[in-house]
């Protein structure tokens, strides 16, 4: 009883419950239902399937959430190319069902896809702000081309608030940009100390301990801004607050 009281009072002391890491493979099997991968789909091309980031269904499941530059601009009809879900089966097998855009904010780099078929399990979405310190969770597909669509979770904590665009130090560092973001469009958004990898962007970052979505992987968007003056990437992983992507289910379409 003794060593029991000591370990208890150092998670007290520690700020750590020994529910939060039972809770979390709880939250990965609420989400995980959620992900697809996005990407094009043409019959004669060798792989049909070319995978292009993650997404997730929300609402009422017949929508996707993912990043505005993870849809491709425009799509080679003479080839009978289309923007597809890949809805994981196991394994790397695969159901793929056409996707057609509903919705694109350009500015927070968000987009919302339409999916066919029956609605998928979608994700439960909390509009709350989170602190530096919190814990955080992220599912998608990584290297999804390469490792197939088995959904990988990452765990960490909120590192950094800041804007997504920064001043630079020098004027031939701007880019149109960078420009765009420092002169009045810039916003909040989270800085993790988890790693996202190629293929995670559209990624739903959660509560590991409810599964509520809190933000979403966005690695494009922050690097225009933030990384323009580098000439190769930190590594540093981001994320949009899932308010902005609240804010484009609830526009008219």
């Amino acid at each position: 009883m003794k060593y029991l009281r000591l370990v208890v009072l150092g998670w007290l002391i520690a700020g750590f419950a020994p529910h939060a890491l039972a809770d979390l493979p709880d939250a990965i099997a609420r989400v995980k239902p959620a992900l697809v991968g996005i990407g094009t789909f043409q019959v004669a091309r060798n792989p049909q399937f070319r995978f292009l980031g993650t997404g997730f269904a929300v609402g009422d499941g017949s929508v996707i959430a993912t990043n505005a530059h993870v849809v491709p601009v425009a799509l080679d009809a003479a080839r009978d190319e289309r923007l597809v879900a890949a809805i994981p089966q196991g394994g790397r097998a695969a159901q793929i069902r056409p996707l057609s855009k509903l919705g694109v904010d350009d500015v927070h780099d968000l987009a919302l896809l339409k999916v066919e078929g029956a609605p998928l399990q979608p994700v439960a979405m909390a509009q709350r702000v989170l602190r530096e310190g919190e814990a955080v969770a992220f599912s998608g597909f990584p290297v999804g081309e390469v490792l197939g669509l088995y959904p990988v979770t990452h765990r960490g904590i909120v590192s950094a608030i800041s804007p997504n665009g920064i001043p630079v130090p020098r004027a031939n560092d701007l880019t149109s940009t960078a420009i765009r973001r420092i002169g009045g469009s810039t916003f909040d958004i989270y800085q993790l100390d988890a790693t996202a990898y190629p293929g995670g962007s559209g990624s739903p970052v959660f509560d590991p301990d409810s599964g509520e979505v809190i933000a979403i992987i966005n690695m494009v968007l922050v690097r225009g801004g933030r990384e323009s003056a580098l000439s190769s990437p930190t590594g540093i992983t981001y994320a949009v607050p899932a308010r902005h992507l609240m804010d484009l289910l609830a526009r008219p379409r």
